[in-house]
């Protein structure tokens, strides 16, 4: 909804309200707007008569959001996003993603939304693409590659708008014409990092930005952690690039793995401690891809496979088996009767003359009074094969 609420939109005030109040991934404030409903919450915060604390919560704690609630100005929130080009999409409505309902209490209490498209529709194929901030070049083209990849197959790319990875995978997402969502940790109206504020924008214009804070709210390391677990609830998997073992990129693989999400990683030197993280999710149970068809294989649907891995088809490959086993027989320098050759290749002499003659004409091997030996053209495939008995 953009600009101020109309009436009877009681409902959705009080959760404009409430995400005023309450910090994002709060249990406990989840738990009381299962248990009550978001009016009474709102109501009891806002210090109604005869209204009571809420139970489970210390008298310092509760004097601490009654004076962020006497601050809250849902209408003007609403307004200030309304100018911005944001709307509040609370849970229950048309265009909620219905996958944020598996975090329990620490469902967010609604979400603010830059962007035409529909984030329900978006986050039903949507993939999470994450990890470094500080990552390597290699890091960056990985995200890169792997985020153009995704989103060339039709696949949502989704990442936290921040620099190194995540902002190489939103431009890998945008450059290949593709749709991205940013998750952010702030306030819409005030994008973090500011150095990202013309990708956002980008974002916002092609694809999504999205984010629990109300306008003017600043991250904090604790919100950028807790913003995590909406990353890996969105999305049908994980994939994490380049991670440190003290990552947060890792907090959102934990969360998709507790949320029974897929989890994958993209292997790098064993030397470098931007993938010490990486590697000891796929110690654990995180699946190893490499690429977007990979990506694609594990979390899409029935028949969208990667292709098969396999090195290049050689000349001799093409060979008849029987034919293969002569070959392979031949010594790798100097020549071989055809007994020695029948011995190697465990067959008769009579079939091993005829299959040195095919391939000699083939360019395999050249005869030399009674010996045969391997020529240069087929030594570099065959050199070490084979042998006497």
């Amino acid at each position: 909804m953009n600009g101020r609420a109309a009436d009877g939109d009681g409902e959705l005030l009080d959760r404009v309200f409430l995400t005023r109040v309450i910090e994002p991934g709060d249990e406990a404030g989840g738990r009381w707007v299962r248990e009550y409903g978001a009016a009474e919450v709102a109501r009891r915060l806002r210090g109604a008569d005869g209204a009571a604390a809420l139970p489970g919560v210390s008298p310092r704690r509760w004097s601490g959001l009654r004076a962020r609630a006497r601050r809250a100005e849902p209408e003007r929130d609403l307004a200030v996003a309304g100018d911005a080009g944001v709307r509040f999409v609370p849970p229950g409505a048309g265009e909620w993603p219905g996958q944020l309902d598996d975090l329990g209490d620490a469902r967010p209490l609604g979400l603010w939304v830059r962007g035409r498209p529909s984030l329900r529709t978006w986050a039903l194929r949507s993939v999470a693409v994450v990890g470094a901030r500080a990552c390597t070049e290699y890091g960056a083209h990985m995200a890169v590659t792997l985020a153009a990849g995704l989103a060339e197959r039709g696949w949502v790319v989704v990442s936290g708008g921040a620099y190194g990875v995540d902002g190489a995978a939103h431009r890998g997402a945008l450059g290949a014409g593709g749709a991205t969502v940013a998750v952010l940790a702030c306030g819409l109206d005030r994008p973090y990092p500011r150095g990202h504020l013309r990708l956002i924008d980008r974002i916002a214009e092609q694809g999504l930005v999205i984010g629990e804070l109300p306008p003017g709210d600043h991250p904090t390391p604790s919100r950028f952690v807790l913003r995590n677990r909406v990353i890996a609830a969105l999305t049908r998997g994980t994939v994490v690039v380049e991670a440190a073992y003290r990552s947060g990129s890792l907090v959102t693989a934990r969360a998709a793995r507790r949320l029974g999400r897929h989890v994958m990683g993209v292997p790098g030197p064993a030397t470098s401690g931007l993938s010490g993280g990486v590697h000891e999710l796929l110690r654990q149970d995180a699946v190893l891809v490499t690429d977007a068809a990979e990506v694609a294989e594990l979390v899409g649907d029935m028949g969208e496979l990667a292709p098969d891995r396999r090195g290049p088809v050689l000349p001799r490959d093409l060979l008849e088996p029987g034919a293969r086993r002569v070959l392979a027989a031949l010594p790798g320098r100097g020549g071989a009767a055809v007994s020695r050759i029948a011995c190697g290749a465990a067959t008769t002499e009579d079939d091993v003359i005829a299959r040195l003659y095919e391939l000699r004409a083939l360019g395999y091997v050249e005869r030399h009074g009674d010996d045969w030996k391997l020529t240069r053209q087929a030594m570099i495939s065959v050199r070490g094969d084979g042998g006497p008995c």
